[in-house]
């Protein structure tokens, strides 16, 4: 779904926070929509020129209208209907509802939206009823809703309970081909982290040298986000992390990540690698490092030199740049900082400069290939390689709400 490709109904978007307003933003240059629903559940400050101001205003990427015309001009907001909140931006009618924060309460029926895209980070479990006490992921189907996109990893509070049926975990361009509009009505779009990551792995995995991995491990270089503290604070009653609590501004910060358990369910042949992966923040804005080591069994040319090397690999993302990804993944010979990536649409820019490898062998002795009842005279050496690659991703508006809003136009596409 391009500009001239535009969906017949209203997106709703809950939420008006860093993914809210960024997806409102992405939708206003895309013109996917010719209208968008966006609930904030209250007021925004004292007046309606203080919720514009909330709009076109941002600390990382600048003004709406430099995000949409670079210097060149100013946009264009007209309030078409003060009291209702109705508003016209760059040409879309753009409409903010402050009445309800429970998803099951929020007017999308009345509006005419058939897709919501939840991004307040709040309501993730789709086991939840639509009734539930604080709220729920399916509430917003009750509100009227056809199909609702999270922006967010699945959270499911009872360990004892599964996926259920209705819902589906996508990465675009990764296996958001699986969307059933028959069957699934709740999706999550995973995370910022999984999607860049997926995207890393894809290549690798579809090549033919590369295609058996027998370790892999991962840690991201993450930027700030809302959920930490500005300053230090006192942590909630059974926390068990105390360094969430410490201020972003002033620490790196060990942290966790879901990605590696997300990854599986997106790409389910990495189930047999045993992926780890962890997260250390750090205090900037915005665009996060993801390295990836791996591990591969390769095997050695004539002259004893081993066939997986960083060549291949760069060779591997280049080709991958050009073909089967193109628009998602980016390779790149420059060597760059994490600013110089802010805004880049691409799930993932790979920093090829870095890629690097080293073989070294595995001794295997006979009594260790007996115990396999693998019969040997001799020592065996096995020749394994490990790569370390570095891929570049900006986790607020480049990578994650570029590839949200591709997948959001695929399911309103493919909804009918």
């Amino acid at each position: 779904m391009g500009a001239g490709d535009k969906a017949s109904q209203p997106l709703g978007i809950n939420g008006l926070g860093r993914i809210g307003k960024l997806t409102l933003w992405d939708h206003l240059f895309s013109k996917r929509f010719d209208k968008i629903i966006v609930n904030t559940g209250r007021e925004v400050g004292k007046s309606l020129d203080d919720l514009i101001q909330v709009i076109e205003t941002d600390s990382t990427y600048g003004t709406l209208s430099k995000f949409l015309y670079g210097y060149t001009r100013k946009c264009d907001i007209k309030v078409v209907d003060a009291d209702q909140a109705v508003l016209e931006i760059d040409g879309t009618t753009v409409k903010v509802l402050r009445e309800a924060r429970n998803p099951k309460d929020i007017a999308w029926r009345r509006e005419g939206v058939r897709l919501v895209v939840e991004t307040t980070g709040q309501f993730l479990d789709p086991t939840l009823p639509a009734d539930y006490k604080t709220g729920s992921l399916r509430g917003h189907l009750e509100g009227g809703a056809e199909k609702v996109i999270a922006s967010a990893p699945f959270k499911i509070k009872d360990k004892t309970k599964s996926l259920p049926d209705d819902s589906l975990l996508v990465v675009q361009g990764i296996n958001h081909t699986d969307f059933d509009p028959a069957k699934h009505h709740v999706i999550s779009a995973a995370s910022c982290t999984t999607t860049g990551l997926a995207h890393m792995i894809k290549p690798l995995i579809e090549a033919e040298q590369t295609s058996r991995i027998l370790t892999a491990s991962m840690s991201t270089i993450h930027a700030a986000t809302n959920t930490q503290s500005v300053l230090d604070s006192v942590p909630k009653t059974g926390a068990a992390d105390l360094r969430k609590n410490r201020s972003v501004m002033n620490n790196i910060i060990l942290s966790t990540t879901g990605s590696a358990k997300a990854l599986e369910m997106v790409m389910p042949e990495i189930k047999r690698v045993g992926f780890m992966a962890d997260s250390v923040r750090i205090p900037t804005n915005t665009v996060s490092l993801i390295i990836l080591n791996l591990t591969f069994h390769t095997p050695l040319d004539d002259a004893g030199e081993p066939l997986i090397n960083h060549l291949l690999l760069n060779d591997i993302y280049r080709t991958a740049a050009e073909g089967s990804q193109k628009g998602m993944l980016v390779y790149s010979d420059r060597q760059n900082v994490s600013s110089d990536l802010i805004g880049t649409r691409a799930a993932v820019v790979i920093e090829g400069h870095e890629s690097h490898t080293r073989t070294g062998f595995i001794n295997l002795p006979p009594e260790t290939l007996a115990g396999f009842g693998v019969p040997a005279s001799a020592e065996v050496q096995i020749p394994v390689t490990h790569a370390k690659l570095f891929g570049w991703y900006d986790n607020e508006y480049g990578s994650y709400v570029n590839c949200l809003g591709e997948l959001t136009a695929y399911v309103a596409k493919n909804m009918g």
